[in-house]
């Protein structure tokens, strides 16, 4: 019988890597990293010239009854960008790709700012009100804007896979190995047949049960929450991290050397560093793979471009601080080693005992400097990264599940979404790393390619976002009080809700 189930979870393992092999083929990589040039060429690199305005949008936004504020918005999205991937995947970016990894990680979050302009300005246009509140995303857009239903229900039903049953298993599974790591102690109880650490199946338990009580309560919950938990979670970690760098600081140059040094004379292959940087860049950022938009959609603004401007910073936030910090703390303290192409070993001072695809790097590191605290320490903050990013998943499923409900009215869809993404929840944090994260980087990929050639397509079918984007830039230089979205005006076709507001 164990045989059996040995067998059983051996072939799913290889069937999710032969997929893996599809989805993340080399034309993924480049795909991600043309639309991000193609955008920020057209956008005139928004992300620089309009950086200022970022700040200002973030500061003065406001809440409504439909809608949540900018700033909420932007910490729903963040929820979802700044999780697992900033300390799990940025360890085996480097683990797997090398040092260099870090390099294409900056170079995807730079060039990916363009494309999350684009893809939440998309999702604020074709937003639509649904049971009192906003909702919006890439498949409003796709059947709006590209006319295309069965598209849009093609990604409406991938994103409810990924988000609802694929990518919660990656948060948890971090959150239950962290556990494991800190507070483990060695105690293995036996839990259906299986062999599990204890300290997964508490974590596991404590997941479940909050996230139960948060997810019960709607979109204005997930986003208080997400508003007080976000800002401080990210500025601890960061702070933390920025104490080690500045006792290492005399090392911090060597190691900038390094990173873009082996970014084009990679450790483990041109190829792997590229890769695995663009991937986990990606699955870190979500620049691109269709998940910001949500968030977008759901914020009260007076003009769409405001909304992807705000979600344009929230990459920057993601990578070049937060993911950063993490590589910088493990680079410095070599707590970390290289896979090459070859199986070889290389740099940093661990042995291959130490999983890659774990958050075990980052704890070490902290480890190295703060004893037994280090541990600890990246325990919490991961179960506030990987647990607000488990609500945004839920939130991004909840909003295609209500995009399907339009046309096929079927009663108890929303609790099975709640009850399927507390199984896996609960399920990743008991299982080994590896395959939740093949689990994950499958969902991530499947939505990349579907929203990514969407945004794409747009831009050849009337341009909308970088409409927007020319009007609002207009406005703001004629120094108006308040702006103004005026659709028809600007040639943009069935904008509903922003045509029903100006009567």
């Amino acid at each position: 019988m164990q045989e059996s189930g040995t067998s059983i979870a051996e072939f799913f393992t290889n069937l999710v890597a032969t997929l893996n092999g599809y989805v993340w083929s080399d034309a993924l990589i480049f795909l991600c990293l043309g639309a991000g040039l193609f955008y920020s060429i057209l956008t005139r690199f928004v992300q620089v010239r309009l950086f200022r305005e970022m700040i200002h949008l973030l500061v003065s936004s406001k809440e409504s009854d439909r809608g949540i504020s900018s700033f909420q918005a932007l910490a729903v999205s963040l929820a979802g960008r700044v999780g697992t991937g900033n300390i799990a995947g940025v360890a085996a970016a480097i683990g797997f790709g090398g040092p260099g990894a870090v390099f294409w990680m900056w170079v995807v979050a730079f060039l990916g700012s363009a494309t999350a302009y684009v893809e939440s300005a998309l999702g604020q246009i074709y937003k639509e009100v649904d049971e009192g509140q906003y909702r919006g995303g890439p498949a409003y857009y796709i059947e709006k804007a590209m006319g295309q239903k069965w598209y849009a229900w093609i990604f409406a039903t991938a994103t409810i896979f990924a988000c609802g049953a694929l990518l919660p298993g990656v948060q948890s599974n971090s959150i239950g190995n962290a556990a494991n790591l800190a507070f483990g102690g060695g105690t293995m109880v036996n839990f259906f047949g299986d062999t599990v650490p204890l300290a997964k199946i508490v974590a596991g338990a404590v997941v479940v049960s909050v996230l139960g009580f948060v997810i019960f309560g709607g979109i204005k919950r997930i986003a208080h929450v997400t508003q007080v938990i976000v800002p401080f979670m990210a500025l601890g970690y960061i702070l933390m991290a920025l104490g080690i760098i500045i006792m290492h600081i005399t090392e911090l140059p060597a190691i900038i050397a390094l990173i873009v040094g082996d970014a084009f004379n990679p450790m483990a292959g041109i190829g792997a560093a590229i890769g695995w940087g663009v991937k986990r860049g990606i699955y870190s950022n979500e620049a691109g793979q269709g998940s910001g938009p949500h968030a977008a959609a759901a914020s009260e603004v007076e003009h769409p471009a405001q909304q992807g401007l705000v979600q344009s910073f929230s990459v920057y936030v993601d990578t070049l601080f937060v993911c950063s910090a993490t590589a910088f703390m493990i680079l410095i303290t070599q707590q970390y080693y290289v896979t090459g192409l070859d199986g070889s070993i290389s740099n940093g001072v661990l042995g291959n005992d130490v999983v890659i695809a774990s958050p075990a790097f980052t704890q070490l590191a902290l480890e190295s400097v703060l004893g037994g605290f280090g541990k600890t320490f990246v325990a919490i903050a991961l179960f506030f990264f990987a647990f607000t990013t488990l609500l945004a998943y839920y939130y991004i499923a909840e909003t295609n599940v209500a995009y399907i409900r339009r046309t096929i009215h079927v009663r108890g869809l929303l609790t099975a979404l709640k009850v399927v993404t507390l199984v896996a929840a609960f399920y990743g944090t008991l299982r080994e790393a590896n395959l939740a994260w093949a689990m994950g980087d499958l969902g991530v990929g499947l939505m990349a390619w579907l929203n990514i050639i969407g945004i794409l397509i747009l831009f050849f079918m009337g341009r909308p976002a970088l409409k927007a984007l020319k009007d609002y830039e207009a406005q703001r230089n004629a120094g108006v009080a308040h702006y103004t979205f005026d659709p028809k005006a600007l040639g943009i076709r069935n904008a509903h809700f922003w045509e029903d507001r100006n009567g």
